[in-house]
């Protein structure tokens, strides 16, 4: 009787929890968006377990259909599973790159491994394959979105080892296990190493450029490059030389299972280059480019110095060069650019470009009391989705700016999107009243980003697994650095760039400088741009017999000077992203596809130019953009639909022409 009693007691807490979880729940909130206050860390595992245990389920009814497999009983229904998986991680992981408290770390390393595992079982699963391949070789009915998906999911089942034998798919499915658990670690290590680095030096990560432009005191320089650029190699308990070997093993033993001679070959077999060859014939004219431009560079940087220029004195004497040629000073540019100023720039753009609105949501819940809500509609009022801006830097949250989703565009279901960046944050002394000024890059990025957040929100697909963003790696960053053109647009600036202090409008000769300013020391930011692109593709380009001969940190630090003086990288210039602490290519997604910053920069310099072809302000060509672009997504292939835009393939030199390396 006890025992029977204990079991009830079990169960109707068990139930309570149940009810309680807020992800278990239909959000009662203004636009489903997020109860951040309700949700608590303890609801997450349980969560995230239900999740899974729910799309497994979902799967098998796929796989017991009796059903002959269709788009709509197969691939569609594939679409649709795992509602309650994307909801907690919809939170999850944005939370988790923005907040990442220990708490959440823990949780992080527990949830890999499960979603890894079930992803494995599902995309190595022979009978859902046949299903999936019974509708591929048979989609003359679709239509062309149709075939875009089913094509998308096809290739992942090959990509993922379907057609190994038992023990291949045995293997395969236990790299990934320990890749996801190593990129994981790879990000939690450059987070603290990024806070040590603060502690060190008395600056944060994102504030460096700024520092290294003005600092005079160059030993203090010195110290911070240093430092800087010796993130996750100091030999410590938060070092990533291990990690990324290991890696970098397992990426080349993956690609080998699957017959390719290097994971750079897996990698791009489905992008728009197809092939390393074809990136590395990409990448190198540029970076040649760059270089005999950095040399041009530091010849003047060489006569104000007067003595030889290292890498911790480039920056500074840039900035020097900048202000001889341009009369051009930061300090005088970051009045106008106060953070919320340019936010109200950025909205402008977007409103007058593409003709919505875009409105403060106070009704809705921020996860951060940093964070702030938005609404987006089009002008008949019809909600567009919910933004969430989170731009201030803060101990927990990992380095750079991004873009991601709360919840994907799929129909009728609106997206909520949030931009994280690190930008300085408001003076916290209330009797210092200096709110956060932006440097011009941080502008650009600020348009950076929310061009991400357009392509994800003005998205009209039928299927989340090719709206807004979900397009190949090296066509996605076409629209974020298409929508920085905007920033400095004279009628664009009107509407934003005001000084905090006076409320004046900036000066058109100060615009003007700015302008020709964009093209200034680009031998320095190509070449640390084209070196990190060039360096990941080299690491990725490496057979798995070729990496076993790697074994330690002095490996790890040969191979990248080796790569660098290949490509011929001048001295004072260090990667953008050194190995050690290239978050974009060991977490971030982006391996072997750095270049894709380049590629797409490509696309999006020949798109703007037909914009400055037919007037910036030109609706009907905005209104091909949108239509042809941000809506269409994945939806079809990239080249049909840039093509379809411009009437022919982009020219590379115009990204040779806007950046002024000829």
């Amino acid at each position: 009787m006890r025992k029977l009693f204990v079991l009830t007691c079990t169960a109707l807490m068990a139930m309570a929890c149940t009810e309680k979880n807020p992800f278990y729940q239909e959000w009662d909130t203004p636009y489903g968006t997020a109860p951040f206050s309700q949700i608590r860390t303890e609801h997450y595992l349980p969560a995230f377990k239900e999740g899974i245990k729910q799309e497994k389920a979902e799967i098998q009814a796929i796989i017991d259909c009796k059903e002959a497999p269709t788009f709509e009983n197969t691939v569609a229904a594939y679409d649709r599973a795992g509602e309650l998986l994307a909801k907690v991680s919809g939170v999850f992981f944005n939370l988790s790159e923005s907040d990442s408290t220990p708490e959440m770390q823990a949780i992080e390393e527990e949830v890999m491994p499960l979603i890894t595992e079930a992803e494995n079982e599902i995309l190595m699963n022979e009978d859902l394959f046949k299903r999936v391949k019974a509708v591929y070789d048979n989609m003359e009915g679709l239509t062309r979105e149709q075939q875009m998906v089913t094509k998308k999911l096809y290739q992942a089942f090959e990509r993922n080892g379907v057609g190994l034998d038992a023990e291949g798919k045995k293997r395969f499915a236990e790299i990934s296990t320990r890749l996801a658990s190593l990129s994981q670690k790879f990000g939690q290590n450059l987070l603290a190493e990024n806070n040590a680095f603060k502690d060190a030096t008395g600056i944060t990560v994102s504030e460096y450029y700024d520092f290294m432009s003005s600092c005079p005191d160059r030993a203090k320089r010195e110290q911070v490059f240093k430092a800087y650029s010796a993130r996750g190699n100091n030999a410590n308990d938060k070092d990533n030389n291990a990690i990324v070997l290991e890696i970098l093993k397992l990426r080349a033993e993956q690609a080998a299972l699957l017959g390719y001679p290097n994971f750079a070959a897996y990698q791009l077999s489905n992008k728009m280059a197809g092939t390393p060859e074809t990136v590395d014939n990409f990448l190198q004219p540029i970076m040649d480019a760059a270089m005999a431009k950095a040399k041009e560079e530091m010849k003047d940087m060489q006569k104000i110095a007067g003595h030889k220029i290292e890498p911790w004195d480039y920056s500074y004497y840039a900035e020097k060069v900048r202000a001889q040629k341009f009369a051009l000073d930061e300090s005088v540019t970051k009045p106008y650019f106060q953070a919320d100023s340019v936010l109200k720039g950025v909205f402008t753009a977007a409103e007058t470009i593409y003709g919505i609105k875009i409105e403060p949501a106070p009704e809705v819940e921020v996860y951060n009391p940093a964070a702030s809500a938005w609404k987006l509609s089009e002008p008949d009022g019809s909600l567009i989705g919910i933004f969430y801006k989170d731009y201030y830097v803060r101990p927990t949250k990992r380095g750079g700016a991004w873009m991601n989703n709360f919840r994907d565009q799929a129909g009728d279901v609106r997206p909520v999107i949030v931009n994280v960046c690190n930008f300085p944050a408001p003076g916290e002394d209330p009797t210092d009243a200096k709110p956060s000024l932006l440097t011009i890059d941080n502008v650009q990025t600020a348009f950076h980003e929310f061009g991400h957040a357009l392509h994800g929100f003005l998205t009209k697909c039928n299927y989340k697994s090719v709206s807004g963003t979900s397009v190949a790696r090296d066509f996605v960053e076409m629209f974020s650095q298409f929508n920085e053109n905007f920033a400095f647009v004279p009628e664009i600036l009107a509407a934003y760039a005001n000084d905090y202090r006076t409320g004046e409008p900036i000066p058109a000769e100060l615009v003007a400088k700015i302008q020709k300013a964009l093209k200034f020391n680009q031998g320095f930011t190509t070449g640390e741009l084209c070196a990190a692109s060039i360096l990941d593709m080299k690491w990725h380009e490496l057979s798995a017999e070729q990496l076993a001969a790697f074994n330690g940190p002095q490996d790890i630090r040969d191979f990248e000077a080796k790569v660098c003086k290949e490509m011929g990288l001048v001295d004072e210039i260090i990667p953008r992203y050194r190995t050690t602490y290239f978050n974009h290519i060991f977490n971030s997604g982006y391996s072997a596809g750095y270049y894709g910053y380049l590629w797409s920069e490509v696309l999006a310099v020949d798109a703007w130019e037909k914009f400055l072809a037919d007037g910036v302000f030109n609706k009907a060509t905005a209104k091909a953009f949108r239509e042809t672009f941000l809506e269409k997504g994945g939806s079809e292939e990239p080249m049909v639909l840039y093509k379809s835009f411009r009437g022919s393939e982009p020219n590379p030199e115009a990204l040779m022409r806007a950046r002024g390396l000829k």
